[in-house]
């Protein structure tokens, strides 16, 4: 059976997000995989231990997506999430497996003369808490009802589905929908924590809107946000690339883990010859993709793992496209 909208938001309530607060050793729990600048986590902490919505920007392939499933991952509790709600005589499904995680629940033996006390109101599913995660393909029509005519029923927003949980917006600026628009879409939910959606009809409702909202961007917001959208995004965190020492721990670490001695000379060469050449501009996604590059070097060449000048600079050659006219 649906649970009555009103039912739903006293639920909401109970569980939401912003109840929650992160400690700093839960996102280094949760983000360990990860080399990151040391104020970036005080940043990042009262960011999410407020719930609200968090811009990150700057230079891509700089983990602005793996930060944003760190802080999925250091949420860590369960919520309950309704099978469908009504409202007006209308329902609405609200829980998918493909954005809700569902909880192990231990059963009842049905042989056993006492209960657990694992039992719960069988219109819910105990979930973790959701995480949405859109990009490029994220429409202003996703975010509205879709209504099902064979089953006579409607299909929740993709935010509404995101309550009590994460609603990451990957990429932004590389949809078909301008950023300002999405972020228009949203003024009054991030604002006053509701959303307002409509039947087939024409009717208008109010929705709860308990989600941290991510945006991730590789442009700089003032080039795609005016004034009045940037003062509703809560916090603004730049996220750069890497420093040179820790480029290097990230190179050793990916090297370690993919089995790849690492080799002094070659080091040297990279840093050296090779970096200056694009102003010493360190990645974060730099290291994998250069020792990927060598990994697959070796193996088609039927040689041990190695690193070498020579490796280094065909793996550096796949890294960038050189500019050129090509005639046609």
């Amino acid at each position: 059976m649906p649970v009555p909208l009103d039912v739903y938001r006293e639920q909401v309530e109970r569980q939401s997000i912003r109840n929650i607060r992160v400690t700093r050793d839960q996102l280094i729990n949760a983000m360990g995989h990860l080399i990151l600048p040391d104020d970036l986590l005080d940043n990042l902490g009262p960011a999410v231990s407020a719930g609200r919505s968090i811009l990150m920007y700057g230079p891509p392939g700089n983990g602005k997506s793996s930060i944003s499933n760190g802080i999925r991952d250091a949420l860590g509790d369960k919520i309950f999430v309704p099978f469908a709600i009504e409202y007006s005589g209308q329902v609405i499904t609200v829980y998918d497996p493909i954005v809700h995680s569902k909880a192990m629940v231990q059963e009842d033996d049905p042989h056993s003369l006492r209960r657990t006390g694992n039992r719960f109101d069988s219109r819910y599913v105990l979930c973790e808490r959701p995480t949405v995660i859109t990009g490029g393909e994220l429409s202003l029509s996703m975010l509205d009802l879709v209504y099902n005519p064979n089953a006579k029923t409607y299909q929740a927003p993709l935010q509404l589905k995101s309550t009590g949980g994460i609603f990451i917006v990957d990429d932004l600026g590389r949809q078909q929908e301008p950023p300002q628009a999405l972020v228009n879409r949203w003024i009054v939910p991030l604002e006053e924590a509701k959303d307002i959606l409509a039947l087939q009809s024409g009717e208008k409702f109010e929705v709860p809107f308990d989600t941290l909202v991510i945006f991730s961007t590789n442009f700089h917001p003032n080039e795609i946000f005016d004034q009045a959208a940037l003062r509703r995004i809560f916090f603004k965190i730049k996220i750069d690339g890497p420093s040179q020492e820790n480029f290097l721990k990230i190179f050793a670490m990916v090297a370690r883990k993919k089995g790849m001695p690492l080799d002094e000379k070659s080091l040297v060469h990279l840093l050296k010859v090779k970096y200056p050449t694009i102003n010493n501009v360190y990645a974060n996604y730099q290291p994998v993709f250069l020792i990927d590059q060598m990994i697959s070097i070796c193996e088609f060449e039927g040689i041990p793992f190695q690193m070498t000048p020579h490796l280094i600079d065909r793996a550096w050659a796949n890294m960038f496209v050189k500019d050129e006219i090509i005639v046609k």
